[in-house]
């Protein structure tokens, strides 16, 4: 059962944001308590006719089929110019503009909002409406989404202790991440997940790059002492569907 309502940002200047609520299968029938995995581009996740580019993760369907005791909260990315890139990059970017985008502006550093958001208004009011288990809480997402997580695992990991990151955009800030993964105290994560895919060539970046960027954020993860698992899926592309493929082995990881 998905349950939608749009809620209002007022830490990003009082914008609404469309959220989607996943409630697992007997939710109704039981009294029972579940953890809450948050993820973004919410309106990519559970159905096809409602994602950006016709295919979703099809996570519905999944979490129907394997009644996962799981709830998921789907936070609509910003869909207004590159406001997606501005609130999924903690850190201001100068050169993606001009060198990537062909268009003049620096990009970026809205994140810390946004994770505000998600942490003082959003976990407050899911908590409150729903039978969640606050203490478990969780984050995934790709891409820009992927790097975002990985940020909020560092700056609240005592909240966001169980982590996927996938084909994360870890570019966009990639030695601002480095050096907050080396300076924060990890040690309340209990699981980070991530992969890249062999064929994440995007019109923009290409595949080893974005290769390359993962491992070198995978080694400053491990330097950490926490569990940490990194997939490379071979074939793998900078797409909805492959997301849909490795996400019930993800979502299982998650939860053990």
């Amino acid at each position: 059962m998905i349950q939608e309502f749009k809620i209002m940002i007022e830490q990003l200047g009082g914008i609404e944001r469309q959220i989607r609520v996943f409630l697992p299968a007997g939710y109704e029938e039981t009294e029972e308590t579940y953890p809450v995995l948050y993820m973004h581009d919410g309106q990519n996740l559970f159905r096809d006719e409602d994602a950006s580019y016709g295919v979703s993760w099809g996570l519905a369907d999944y979490l129907e089929e394997s009644k996962t005791p799981l709830i998921i909260v789907g936070i609509d990315c910003n869909h207004e110019g590159f406001e997606r890139l501005n609130e999924y990059g903690p850190w201001e970017n100068p050169t993606v503009g001009p060198e990537l985008l062909q268009i003049d502006g620096v990009f970026g550093g809205k994140g810390e909002a946004y994770l505000e958001f998600l942490l003082y208004t959003l976990k407050p009011f899911i908590d409150e409406k729903y039978r969640t288990k606050p203490e478990v809480t969780l984050m995934a997402g790709s891409s820009m989404g992927g790097l975002i997580s990985t940020y909020a695992a560092c700056r609240y990991p005592h909240i966001y202790s169980r982590i996927a990151s996938l084909s994360s955009a870890f570019w966009f800030n990639q030695q601002e991440i480095e050096s907050f993964i080396e300076e924060s105290d990890l040690s309340a994560v209990e699981k980070f997940y991530m992969d890249i895919g062999t064929d994440e060539d995007t019109s923009k970046v290409d595949a080893g790059h974005y290769i390359r960027s993962s491992e070198k954020v995978y080694e400053k993860l491990k330097e950490k002492g926490i569990e940490v698992r990194f997939e490379v899926a071979e074939g793998g592309k900078h797409h909805e569907s492959a997301w849909r493929e490795r996400m019930p082995e993800i979502i299982d990881y998650l939860m053990k």
